[in-house]
């Protein structure tokens, strides 16, 4: 496999910096706060610290400490992220995410996974999913979450590991669907962040599930225009977020601090570096367009929420408060096997960004239960 070092160019480091202090602010309502959007004077901030304080080359740095790898696979070209435990018992664990994250949102996982408990610790294995950071952009449709599948498994099979843990959230627990459906014959065990909410939803439901359904319904409406542009029109929306550093800022903030556990202020949650370091990604690698056309790519995909034939992988589900948390009812009826239900009394959509030690508890916990 080829050893991959993140080296943008200073040419590219400077246009960045240049297009933000070249930002046209839109005219703002006065007094709205959130309510239309991202907030202005947020948002603001936020392009004057990305563009005068975030020191990228730092930040380049911090991610060189982690080692990368490129693997072609089937045609496609698979960034990854390869750490091994130090453990006295290495337990291999892939690790994978959703949008509008990359890879960066798992690393706070890898020190607290790897560092041996017991004698027992995790390689840890976080690769980036199709059009995603520093993987390939696929040329043709049909990459989808149910295509990542095989590249994951035979991901695995090249670094050595014939079965392994898998941790998922968001699209990238749409691809652990895809791999306990297809090859729950390499699982230990699959961990999710929530549950899916768009699986076909029952006659009869739970009153826990009733209440659920009505709040999901309320988030559709209120929140998910964006899932339906992405859905449909990806390639129309692509361009302002890849020709404008301050237009996928707003994008893509104004859902971080929607979807976390932040109380109203994004500060809360998440620091600004980290944020502007996954902002950076996407913007170094020309991939937010790719990143959502997934999104057409999983309405496409018709055995995406087909349950699983009987198999015999254990699950767990990890389940953040802010999160529109599924009820233990909900999870029963689509996902085989649960071992494990864990509540959290924090943290939202991001637990490995928000609360790392908690969902790294989880999966020490869930492994140990099914070992």
């Amino acid at each position: 496999m080829q050893n991959f070092t993140i080296a943008i160019p200073d040419a590219e480091i400077a246009d960045l910096k240049a297009r933000l202090a070249a930002t046209r602010f839109p005219k703002s309502l006065e007094g709205v706060g959130w309510d239309y959007g991202i907030e202005d004077g947020f948002l603001r901030r936020f392009i004057a610290y990305w563009g005068n304080e975030y020191d990228w080359r730092a930040a380049e740095a911090r991610l060189n400490s982690f080692a990368h790898f490129i693997e072609e696979i089937d045609g496609e070209t698979v960034h990854f992220v390869h750490v091994r435990g130090r453990g006295q018992t290495n337990v291999p664990i892939l690790l994978t995410n959703g949008w509008p994250s990359n890879f960066v949102e798992l690393l706070p996982l890898v020190p607290l996974l790897t560092e041996p408990v017991d004698g027992v610790a995790f390689d840890v294995v976080i690769p980036s999913l199709p059009g995603y950071g520093f993987s390939g952009q696929p040329t043709r449709p049909g990459m989808n979450l149910s295509a990542v599948a095989p590249l994951w498994a035979e991901l695995m099979t090249r670094l050595g590991y014939d079965k392994f843990l898998i941790s998922g959230s968001d699209m990238g627990g749409g691809t652990e669907m895809a791999l306990v459906r297809d090859f729950p014959q390499r699982l230990i065990g699959a961990h999710y962040v929530n549950v899916y909410s768009g699986f076909a939803r029952p006659d009869e439901p739970t009153p826990e599930e009733q209440a659920y359904f009505g709040k999901v319904d309320y988030w559709t409406f209120a929140e998910s225009a964006y899932a339906m542009i992405q859905g449909t029109k990806p390639a129309t929306l692509a361009v302002g977020l890849n020709d404008s550093p301050a237009g996928l800022a707003a994008w893509i903030l104004e859902k971080y601090r929607s979807w976390s556990d932040d109380g109203g202020d994004i500060a809360n949650a998440f620091e600004f570096e980290d944020l502007a370091t996954i902002l950076s990604v996407y913007w170094f690698t020309q991939t937010i367009g790719s990143s959502v056309r997934l999104y057409k790519e999983a309405f496409a995909d018709s055995e995406l929420t087909q349950r699983a034939p009987e198999h015999s992988v254990p699950h767990a589900v990890l389940v953040p408060p802010a999160d529109n948390p599924a009820p233990r009812a909900w999870g029963e009826r689509h996902l085989r096997n649960i071992v494990r239900w864990t509540v959290l009394d924090q943290g939202g959509h991001f637990p490995a960004l928000e609360v790392p030690e908690a969902m790294a508890h989880d999966i020490r916990a869930f492994h140990g239960q099914i070992s």
